[in-house]
């Protein structure tokens, strides 16, 4: 049974009746570009097709009443006066609400059922596919005409201040504006996206260390404030304002550390619009080549690997279909991502799935996955 059919039936036996909308809103893959988003940077993602589903009624009122499928509870929340509870699953929603109440918006409750099956933790951001569904749900109910960045932007307002993670805006952006068969160039600063497509004959494929890190306590806010430091040191707004050259003439003037951080960042941002150029021109090698770098400094400069994730991109590599790996999302734990000839997919699965489990001792979640369109109402 397919996830649609899944909310729609839990929808049934949680509250009678036929759900009048269903909303679908995708998790992500990063391409390249890490840790370059909160520095007004490029990034490069996919919206893969793994999602959040809600099936949904309009209420009469401003409240929304949602059952989780996967966490068996019930949440039940104002529009108008939200407050927090213990941090999980219901606080995703309830932070978007709360950013677009703030923003104005005069919003109409629902009753829903919400599933997913984007991995939780694993750095395929199932908070922004939740987030998302949540913001596409609610313009939905209130009619609210439907802007992708707009959104996105309140979404990421609520991961930042309402869940207390300072994530950049890449997340919510590609799971609110995804295109099917495409990654997103997006620049972070003006949210302006350019389509691009896969190399042909290539697929992507996710490799799920299963390990997992919590983004709140972990070294993210830290690898943000020395970014901050960094961009202050120069008087600019972001890190995308300083040139590999302007950074290597301060090097003695910054602290060791703060340095290397803003290496990553500077040379990663080149990286991606090198390879937004090597897929459009379908140069599989050279995408691949860019991506390995791209590991190599989030692994040196910007510290945010692990030992699962360099087993995990070491075994990719040595398979010859594999034109590159690096790990992928926040880092700590989670996936890493490898580009792979579509023709040797099965070979590759299968032989890096071995070799993870001889060498980590744990088994991995290796899926192939393509590129879907972003929040939407099905």
């Amino acid at each position: 049974m397919n996830l649609q059919t899944t909310v729609e039936n839990a929808f049934r036996a949680q509250f009678g009746g036929d759900p009048t909308a269903i909303i679908r809103a995708p998790g992500r893959v990063n391409l390249i570009g890490e840790h370059t988003d909160y520095n007004d940077g490029f990034v490069l993602p996919m919206a893969i097709d793994r999602a959040v589903w809600i099936a949904l009624r309009p209420r009469a009122d401003a409240h929304v009443r949602v059952y989780s499928i996967d966490y068996g509870e019930t949440a039940l929340f104002s529009l108008t006066d939200t407050t927090h509870s213990e941090h999980g699953w219901a606080e995703y929603m309830k932070g978007v609400a709360w950013a677009l109440h703030d923003a104005g918006y005069a919003l109409t409750g629902w009753d829903g059922t919400v599933t997913g099956d984007v991995p939780r933790g694993a750095g395929l951001s199932s908070s922004a596919a939740i987030e998302l569904a949540t913001a596409r749900a609610l313009t939905y109910t209130s009619g609210i005409a439907w802007d992708a960045p707009h959104m996105a932007r309140l979404s990421q307002r609520a991961e930042n201040e309402w869940v207390g993670v300072k994530c950049g805006i890449m997340d919510q952006m590609i799971s609110a504006a995804g295109e099917a068969g495409h990654a997103l160039l997006i620049d972070c600063r003006t949210l302006e996206t350019q389509s691009v497509p896969l190399p042909t004959g290539t697929l992507v494929v996710v490799l799920d260390t299963m390990t997992r890190r919590g983004l709140v306590d972990s070294a993210y806010n830290e690898r943000r404030a020395q970014c901050e430091a960094a961009a202050a040191h120069f008087g600019v707004k972001a890190l995308r304002d300083v040139s590999i050259k302007q950074l290597s003439g301060a090097k003695n003037a910054l602290d060791p550390v703060v340095f290397r951080r803003a290496r990553h960042v500077i040379t990663e941002n080149m990286r991606t619009l090198l390879a937004a150029d090597a897929m459009r021109a379908s140069d599989a090698v050279r995408l691949g080549t860019l991506m390995n770098e791209s590991h190599i400094s989030l692994r040196d400069d910007f510290e945010v690997s692990s030992d699962a994730l360099n087993v995990m991109v070491t075994c990719a590599l040595a398979h010859p279909a594999a034109y590159g790996a690096r790990m992928t999302g926040a880092g700590f734990g989670g996936c890493a991502v490898a580009l792979v000839d579509a023709d040797r997919m099965e070979d590759f699965t299968a032989s890096v799935g071995t070799a993870y489990q001889a060498a980590a001792g744990r088994s991995a979640s290796i899926y192939v996955t393509t590129p879907s369109d972003g929040a939407r109402v099905m």
